[in-house]
C-alpha cells in the first residue's frame, strides 16, 4: 500500500495527539512538520519546544519553525515535497494563497463551524453554557475559519464539565476526524458554511476572567471556561476556586453569604446561588471559604466580596 504524505502544521497539546495519530496511521507518512519557534515559558523563561515539535523530533521528522509562512525558503521546500495533504491544527497562523494551492490543506477546528471561528472557541462553547459541541475539519482558504466544510464529530457536554477535560475530549476525536477526511477525502463533498450562522470568538484575555457576581449561571460559566488560566477572580484580586452552582433564579444582594457547608460558603447572586470552597486573596495562599471568612469576621448576611 502506498502511503499518503502528509506535511503537518500545529503547535500546542492539541496539535500533537493529531500528529501522533498520523504518525502511528499505516497508511500516512509525515516528511515535514512546520510550528511556532520556540518560546520563553516559566518565571525563569525557559526557551521551551512546542509539544508539536518535541513528538516531531522523537519520530526523526524534519521540523521548521518560522516566525511567518512567507519567510524564504517555507513555500519553496513545500512546493518540492509536493504532499497529497496539509494537515493544520491550532497552529497560530493563516496560510498564504501560494502555499494554499500546493494540496487540500485541512484544518482542525474545535467548535461545529460556522460557530466559533477564531482563536477560543472551546471556552467560548463553554461561557456560553452550550449543551453540544465538536470538532469540524474543513478546506482552508485565505479567510480565518472560513472554508468548506467536510466532516462533523459532535460531543454532548456533562453539566459540569470545565476546560481541561473538554479540551481532551475534542483533541481526541479531532484525531479520529482527521484520519476519518483523509481516508474519505475524494468521496466528501465539501459544504460551504452558512455566513449568516458564522460568529467569532476572540483570544481570552486576564481581564475576562473577573467576575461581578451578578448572575450565578455566567460565573459558573465563567469558572468552567477560564479553568488554569486566566481562572475566575473579584473586583479585588480575590481567586474563586471549587465553585458549584446551587440554583440559577433566585435574588439575592451580590455576594451575600447565605450560609456554610463544611469548609465552603454558599454565595448569593442577584440572580442564582453559589457554593465557594476556596478563596485565594492577592499575594497570598488559598485558603478554605470558611476560614477566609472566620480570619474576617464575616457571617451569614454579610456580604463575601
Amino acid at each position: 500500500m502506498k502511503k499518503r504524505s502528509v506535511v503537518y502544521m500545529g503547535t500546542p497539546e492539541y496539535a500533537r495527539v493529531i500528529l501522533e495519530a498520523l504518525i502511528k496511521a499505516e497508511d500516512f507518512e509525515v516528511p515535514l512538520v512546520i510550528t511556532q519557534p520556540d518560546r520563553p515559558v516559566g518565571r525563569k523563561q525557559t526557551l521551551t519546544p512546542p509539544p508539536v515539535k518535541e513528538l516531531a523530533l522523537e519520530h526523526g521528522i524534519q521540523v521548521l519553525q518560522p516566525g511567518r509562512l512567507s519567510e524564504e525558503g517555507i513555500t519553496e521546500t513545500l512546493e518540492e515535497l509536493r504532499p497529497d495533504f496539509i494537515v493544520v491544527a491550532a497552529f497560530g497562523q493563516l496560510l498564504p494563497k501560494r502555499i494554499l494551492e500546493i494540496a487540500p490543506c485541512i484544518n482542525l477546528h474545535a467548535s461545529l463551524l460556522p460557530r466559533y471561528r477564531g482563536a477560543s472557541p472551546v471556552q467560548q462553547s463553554l461561557l456560553n453554557g452550550d449543551e453540544i459541541t465538536g470538532v469540524t475539519s474543513m478546506l482552508m482558504d485565505v479567510g480565518l475559519d472560513t472554508g468548506d466544510m467536510l466532516e462533523k464529530k459532535v460531543f454532548a457536554i456533562p453539566r459540569e464539565m470545565r476546560l481541561y477535560a473538554l479540551m481532551e475530549q475534542l483533541t481526541h476525536d479531532a484525531a479520529e476526524l482527521t484520519l476519518s477526511t483523509l481516508r474519505q477525502y475524494d468521496t466528501i463533498t465539501p459544504e460551504p458554511q452558512d455566513e449568516s450562522r458564522a460568529t467569532l470568538c476572540k483570544k481570552i484575555k486576564k481581564t475576562d476572567g473577573e467576575v461581578d457576581l451578578g448572575d450565578a449561571k455566567s460565573v459558573y460559566n465563567q469558572y468552567r471556561a477560564f479553568e488554569g488560566w486566566p481562572m475566575i477572580f473579584t473586583r479585588d484580586g480575590i481567586k474563586l476556586e471549587d465553585v458549584t452552582l446551587i440554583e440559577e433564579s433566585d435574588a439575592h444582594r451580590a455576594g451575600e453569604i447565605l450560609g456554610f457547608d463544611g469548609e465552603a460558603v454558599l454565595v448569593g447572586c442577584e440572580q442564582g446561588s453559589l457554593r465557594i470552597g476556596t478563596l485565594q486573596p492577592p499575594s497570598k495562599k488559598a485558603m478554605s471559604a470558611k476560614a477566609y471568612c472566620v480570619g474576617r469576621g464575616l457571617k451569614l448576611g454579610d456580604l463575601l466580596v
